[in-house]
């Protein structure tokens, strides 16, 4: 192999590093897969989110998030960022969301994958419902 061809992959293998620091940085993701955004901040009012649907959101802390409610007074939330290359994903429409980079479809109350590129479920975000708000933690 020449000097030149081991110089790129040196250059790609540091660049590949730094770009998953800088996803995984992005999504908030602690060891588990799970997002970790900071607990207590109200993400939605569980009133805007309908039984059996799902609705975008943020977290307090900027986290772009997909809230669902799969049955009255019950919550969910995922990572709006798709685990196939960290785009974000679309808001969720008939009970799925979208990744318009690559295809990828989730299951808007499970965040499971529906159809790949992506291989792994939208990540948890830790949700609960508090005096009729979606609070993180």
């Amino acid at each position: 192999m020449t000097a030149e061809l081991h110089s790129r992959r040196a250059v790609l293998a540091a660049t590949g590093a730094t770009a998953a620091t800088v996803t995984l940085a992005a999504c908030g993701s602690d060891d588990s897969g799970q997002a970790a955004p900071k607990p207590g901040g109200k993400v939605i009012a569980l009133a805007e989110v309908p039984v059996g649907q799902a609705k975008s959101a943020k977290t307090p802390d900027g986290q772009n998030v997909i809230v669902a409610q799969p049955a009255a007074g019950s919550v969910s939330c995922f990572s709006a960022v798709c685990t196939h290359q960290g785009c974000t994903v679309n808001p969720p429409a008939n009970g799925q969301v979208h990744c318009a980079c690559h295809g990828s479809i989730f299951d808007a109350l499970t965040g499971a994958v529906v159809n790949g590129p992506a291989s792994e479920p939208l990540a948890k975000v830790t949700v609960k419902v508090e005096n009729g708000e979606v609070v993180t933690g």
